[in-house]
């Protein structure tokens, strides 16, 4: 993991470009960014400049230019670029989400039945969720845990859905003859 601090304007930045970056596979515009996450274009450019800086972003010249994300915002971000990441479906609403990927289900809180959440990170933008929507994440290609629950709260920067389980089961499994 790297050790540069980022401010959470550059995180949140630096999240959008490369999820933007994941569903085009082309420079990404500033102006989408910026749209992206609700911001002035001229603050991206100008937080662009610091994260080049850095080395975690390069410019694109020309028409089609823009910026992308370098290996190492992957490994700041904590991210891992997974040539065929497994595949942990999502819902919202009862929709199939697509260009949208659970990277990690996180159970902080199951010592409290009766305020069981889960925390759900997410690769993608989750701007469209809101709170009391009902999310679906599973199965997991493995335990086929499936967790139902509406969102309770989340967390923009690091792409954190936050859902008050409703229902969460996983399949017994097959006894061992």
């Amino acid at each position: 993991m790297s050790s540069i601090d980022l401010t959470p304007s550059q995180q949140t930045i630096l999240t959008a470009l490369v999820n933007l970056h994941r569903e085009s596979e082309q420079a990404v515009k500033g102006e989408m960014i910026a749209e992206e996450i609700d911001r002035n274009p001229g603050t991206v450019r100008n937080q662009m400049q610091s994260l080049k800086a850095l080395q975690l972003v390069e410019g694109v010249p020309g028409p089609k230019g823009g910026y992308k994300p370098t290996a190492l915002a992957y490994d700041v971000l904590d991210i891992q670029e997974m040539d065929e990441p497994a595949v942990i479906p999502l819902l919202h609403e009862g929709e199939r989400v697509t260009g949208v990927n659970v990277d990690r289900i996180d159970l902080s809180s199951v010592h409290h039945p009766e305020k069981c959440r889960v925390e759900v990170h997410v690769q993608g933008s989750i701007q469209d969720f809101h709170e009391g929507d009902t999310v679906t994440v599973g199965p997991t290609p493995l335990s086929k845990l499936l967790i139902e629950g509406l969102v309770d709260g989340k967390d923009d920067t690091s792409n954190i859905l936050i859902l008050r389980i409703a229902e969460m089961t996983a399949p017994a499994e097959e006894p061992a003859h």
